[in-house]
């Protein structure tokens, strides 16, 4: 069955909720205050099936006073219901609920003209071609207009028939995408505990969800089990969007709990306290709207306030009536918005509807006067951009520093399907470079090629001012690459670009150095007879070599070579292997091979076991030796050490 969310719209004592009482049955007043004053104050809520279409009705004050309650509860809606009486025409709060319906984008409706019985037909005539007029260029242009009578209901039927086909050709909301829980009303029942409601925009909920309230209240936020679930006051085991839902919550307290909060999977989604946005400012806005002023930002069921920073061209100072531009708004406290989502912008002081817009980016920087011009480039490509492509583009925003699946997902409220789509989409076409893989999700991590070029650029670089400072040595550390180039960035990152050089054969790995391919330690004859008197040194040493320092000033007193350049290479023989350090001790490779052939000669004549004495009998060395290279034998699983006793595997 299709859902659609329907929301009134019109004037006080236009008869809104009588409208919905004589569709339903159901008096969405709800509070003891809105029936002793016969006015509608907060937001209230009512259902009717129709055909194969199931309407979720949301009644909204019509009370200038009470506009801000209105917002809470527009936010959602599919088709509008514009509400005009017969006996007034349009009025004040017709025209600013409508204004509030064209810049949340509502995209279909009719228009009921309530009180029909009161008023004769030459009235009515003069109304609808008030109506027409008023509505003219907008959404509405052409739709439907009704004559309705709550009291008598004459009109009812056909209203009904009306929404039914309103609502066939409404275009139904993603119940793959991320769910979104805009919270409008919070309470306790005994024996339950919290329960919030409001209208689910995407996605859907599953009772026994682990979700989390956006932004937190407490300074613990954390995820909370959707108990159980209500649609229109009835129980089930799954609320789809474009439904009105109720949901228990599990361990929550109601002071953690207010309108304007956002019910979502928990670790999905993140708050943010600035939005970078297309900001649309009415005609019938009282004034320009100044750069930096403060203003009532509604979104969702939230009301914050915000500064407006305009990112018009350099030096632009206010945004006319009628007028749009790039703004990035500064939120006084946190909410939870995405890409796409709709907003309204009330001023400060008087506080009336003066324009809205539609989010960009939803988790932006913080711009700089200076940068209102770059910025406002960037954000006409944001806005221009499909699902994809948005991904691709915050992918570029991020620089070097990449995006995980988790920042992807919490920047785009793209679902792991379409994020997933996205990366292989801009790796294909080489806009981006992977870094690793996420076992759970398969996902990778994305750098833009561009930055991750620079990376590359940076190593290749640094290597070569290394080789000319260090032409014998054969390489640089990677831990040493690492902190200087990529101390602030993902190890993953770090990974991938080395993995990435190597592969394209421009840097070569040998275990823990990394040299250009280019390079080659080119030694004078007598710098070559004295490494190959050094590895010398330490091959007729054997198993019982001196010490390194020994060895250089031996080295350099044969060879005539400077002890600097002496301990070079040793160095040098170190690295490439054949010299090898064991607990402050080095011995030559070949020393070490040896020892493994001469256990393997031991095993097979006297059993796998030995203990130390056996050790230095069998090896003619000391303990000074022995204790280090059994350490270092059970290192290389060589031997396995068992109490006292080594056993040779």
């Amino acid at each position: 069955m299709k859902r659609i969310i329907v929301g009134t719209a019109g004037h006080i004592d236009h008869g809104k909720t009588s409208l919905v009482k004589a569709l339903t049955g159901v008096d969405a007043d709800r509070l003891k205050e809105e029936k002793e004053r016969g006015i509608t104050i907060d937001i209230g809520f009512a259902d009717l099936t129709v055909g194969d279409v199931h309407l979720g009705f949301v009644d909204v004050p019509g009370h200038e006073r009470f506009v801000k309650n209105m917002l809470a509860g527009a936010h959602g809606i599919d088709l509008v219901i514009l509400v005009v009486a017969a006996d007034e025409s349009v009025m004040p709060q017709t025209r600013e609920h409508f204004d509030i319906c064209r810049l949340l984008e509502v995209k279909s409706g009719l228009v009921v003209i309530t009180k029909a019985d009161l008023v004769d037909e030459e009235l009515l005539q003069l109304v609808e071609a008030e109506v027409a007029d008023f509505v003219a260029g907008s959404f509405l242009e052409g739709a439907p207009v009704l004559r309705v009578s709550s009291r008598t209901g004459a009109g009812i039927d056909e209203l009904k028939k009306t929404l039914n086909r309103l609502a066939v050709k409404a275009q139904e909301r993603d119940e793959n995408a991320t769910a979104r829980l805009p919270i409008d009303r919070a309470f306790t029942i005994k024996g339950f505990g919290t329960v919030v409601t409001g209208t689910l925009i995407a996605g859907r909920i599953r009772a026994g969800d682990e979700l989390e309230i956006l932004p937190p209240i407490s300074s613990s936020p954390g995820a909370r089990r959707a108990r159980g679930l209500q649609v229109h006051g009835k129980s089930t085991q799954e609320a789809l969007a474009g439904e009105r839902v109720a949901v228990n919550l599990q361990g929550i307290d109601l002071a953690e709990v207010e309108r304007g909060q956002t019910l979502a999977p928990a670790g999905r989604l993140r708050a943010s306290s600035m939005l970078d946005a297309r900001l649309q400012l009415l005609k019938s806005a009282p004034r320009s709207l100044r750069a930096r002023s403060r203003v009532r930002l509604h979104i969702g069921a939230a009301e914050v306030l915000a500064r407006v920073l305009l990112l018009g061209p350099l030096g632009q100072t206010e945004l006319a009536p009628g007028a749009s531009c790039f703004a990035q708004l500064r939120l006084e406290t946190p909410t939870l918005a995405l890409p796409g989502d709709h907003f309204i912008v009330r001023a400060y002081s008087p506080v009336v509807t003066i324009g809205g817009g539609v989010v960009i980016d939803a988790a932006p920087h913080k711009h700089r006067l200076r940068e209102a011009a770059q910025a406002a480039v960037w954000l006409e490509k944001l806005e221009a951009a499909d699902e994809v492509e948005r991904i691709a583009l915050l992918v570029e925003m991020a620089g070097e520093r990449g995006m995980d699946q988790d920042e992807i997902a919490a920047r785009s409220g793209s679902s792991d399907e379409v994020i997933k789509r996205a990366a292989d989409a801009i790796t294909k076409a080489r806009r981006a470079m992977t870094t690793s893989q996420n076992p759970k999700t398969g996902l990778t991590p994305l750098v833009a090629r561009p930055a991750f070029e620079e990376l590359a650029g940076r190593v290749r670089a640094t290597l070569k001012e290394f080789h000319r400072k260090s032409p014998l040595e054969s390489g640089m550390g990677r831990e040493e690459i690492r902190e200087k180039i990529f101390a602030h960035l993902s190890p993953d990152i770090f990974r991938a670009v080395i993995g990435n050089l190597v592969e394209r054969n421009e840097v070569v790995a040998e275990k823990d150095l990394l040299r250009l391919s280019s390079h080659r330690v080119a030694l004078s004859a007598e710098e070559q007879a004295a490494k190959d008197r050094m590895a010398a040194l330490f091959a007729e040493a054997g198993l019982q070599p001196m010490t390194l320092e020994e060895a250089v000033a031996r080295a350099a007193a044969q060879t005539g070579v400077d002890a600097a350049r002496a301990q070079r290479f040793a160095q040098m023989l170190i690295n490439s292997g054949e010299l090898i350090r064991v607990a402050g001790l080095v011995f030559h490779r070949g020393a070490l091979d040896g020892l493994r052939e001469t256990l393997r000669k031991f095993k097979a004549e006297h059993g796998s076991k030995l203990d130390v004495n056996a050790f230095k009998d069998l090896t003619g060395v000391s303990r000074k030796y022995a204790i280090p290279l059994l350490e270092y034998l059970d290192l290389q699983r060589v031997t396995r050490r068992s109490g006292d006793v080594r056993e040779i595997l």
